[in-house]
């Protein structure tokens, strides 16, 4: 035995204690049963079944517990096997609602950058549109005699000229015009007006602030050939001046039918209508809305909605869609024109920013050419666009098709001969400065063409002749296989 139990009263008291924990030796629990007293014995005994039913209650709460998991285990798996079906019977659907979660997420991603792009295209027009606060920078030329006479005749070479100077000659148009003067107009505020203009015209081959210049100035020129200052008011005046200022403003060097196919952001904002045209007047009148830019300002309001729609008229009217649209009407006036008939001024008005538009072809040849080539040059930039964006190509701006002079005749020929024709029955002085000029440019242009033609036909008889030579010796040996053929039978 143990050597603690040698004493067998106090044995019993020990048992008893020992049988009290669960954790008391196996052998003292037999001891005690075997050698105490029947009081220990008793209580050995219960808390023997004590024990035993603790072990049976924790054995049932955990057998409880496990069928608790497998009845969990199969509510999942029966919850997952009808996941699983309804995701297969509308598996479709999941798609879409993920292609539809794709597509959203797409959308934000192309809000945010659109926000981006506008925040900064805005910040930039905001940037131009914003008036030169100092006084304007640009000096002030003390335009000679010889100048101030040039300015006045069409035959004035613009490519002389710096933008500082082009500057000053618009400034003196305004001022010799007398437009200044009537309408109270602020010096300081022109100076600003006509910077302002100078920044929103873009750096295009073609439709760029020396364009905007050569337009104004043929049409100041035709003001003073024809006389419009005895027969229009100063108010048309005016607007006739500042319409060909602002005709092309912030012109992106693609056209309209451009942007009407490419779905840009101008066509769908003007609806496919004039949407380059529409855009110019939009940025002038943007700049007129700056208090340090708006010559109009000491206008009234009746006034100025004069001038607003007077501008807008014409700048819409040079959209060459509507080219014979305008004609046909001027024409039907032309020979009873009543000056005081409103609608018979707005027509010509109408028709005298067109010729000025397209009236490079009235100057000296050594003027007018380069500007062909910067036409041509911008016409062959938007051909070569549209063949890259798979839209459809003009001939006359293919670079593979176009030549300056097939280019040039039929422009003259049956766009501009006719238009100025039509002005001329009204103002008879402009024949020999401006009708004349046309038709020399058409004889020129089509003697061009006669040489090209006739290189063109040199070229193919020098190409055909080492192919005629080429032939005649294939011809030749199978004229002599056939004879040697014929010999043997």
């Amino acid at each position: 035995l143990c050597p603690q139990h040698r004493s067998f009263q106090p044995m019993a008291r020990h048992c008893c204690v020992s049988v009290q924990s669960v954790y008391c030796n196996p052998l003292c629990v037999c001891v005690g049963m075997c050698v105490g007293a029947p009081t220990a014995l008793h209580t050995a005994c219960v808390y023997k079944e004590e024990l035993f039913q603790n072990v049976l209650t924790q054995v049932a709460e955990q057998f409880s517990r496990a069928f608790k998991i497998n009845e969990l285990k199969t509510e999942v798996t029966n919850r997952l096997a009808m996941l699983e079906k309804r995701v297969e019977l509308e598996g479709m659907r999941v798609v879409e609602i993920e292609k539809c979660r794709s597509d959203i997420k797409k959308l934000r991603e192309e809000m945010v950058h659109s926000a981006c792009m506008f925040c900064n295209s805005f910040l930039e027009d905001n940037k131009k549109l914003t008036p030169r606060r100092d006084v304007p920078s640009y000096p002030k030329y003390h335009l000679s005699k010889e100048t101030v006479e040039a300015l006045r005749q069409p035959t004035f070479d613009a490519w002389q000229w710096e933008p500082n100077e082009m500057l000053s000659c618009l400034e003196h148009m305004y001022h010799d015009l007398g437009l200044v003067k009537d309408f109270n107009i602020n010096p300081i505020t022109l100076k600003r007006w006509l910077l302002c203009i100078h920044d929103n015209y873009r750096n295009n081959p073609f439709h760029n602030f020396r364009h905007c210049f050569c337009v104004t100035q043929m049409m100041y020129s035709m003001i003073c050939l024809c006389s419009l200052q005895e027969k229009f008011t100063q108010v048309d005046i005016l607007i006739l001046m500042t319409a060909a200022v602002c005709h092309d403003l912030d012109h992106p060097g693609y056209n309209n039918t451009y942007q009407i196919n490419a779905r840009t952001e101008l066509a769908v904002r003007y609806n496919d209508i004039s949407p380059l045209e529409n855009h110019h007047c939009a940025v002038a009148f943007q700049i007129f809305s700056q208090p340090d830019c708006n010559i109009f300002s000491n206008f009234d309001p009746e006034a100025f909605k004069q001038i607003r729609q007077g501008t807008i008229t014409l700048i819409l009217a040079t959209d060459m869609a509507r080219h014979g649209e305008i004609l046909d009407s001027f024409k039907q006036k032309v020979d009873c024109f009543d000056y005081t008939d409103e609608e018979h001024v707005t027509c010509l008005k109408m028709v005298l920013i067109k010729c000025c538009d397209i009236s490079n072809e009235v100057r000296p040849m050594e003027v007018a050419e380069p500007w062909v080539d910067c036409l041509l040059e911008e016409y062959f930039m938007q051909s070569d666009r549209e063949k890259a964006e798979g839209l459809p190509v003009a001939p006359f701006m293919d670079r593979e098709k176009v030549t300056k002079p097939t280019a040039q005749i039929g422009f003259i020929k049956f766009v501009l001969i006719p238009m100025f024709e039509t002005v001329m029955k009204l103002f008879p002085q402009i024949e020999e400065v401006m009708v004349q000029p046309l038709r020399e440019s058409r004889d020129r242009y089509e003697e061009l063409k006669q040489i090209d033609d006739a290189m063109n036909e040199v070229r193919g008889e020098l190409w055909l002749i080492p192919n005629k030579r080429r032939f005649l010796q294939v011809q030749k040996k199978k004229s002599e296989n056939l004879t040697m053929g014929g010999k043997k039978k």
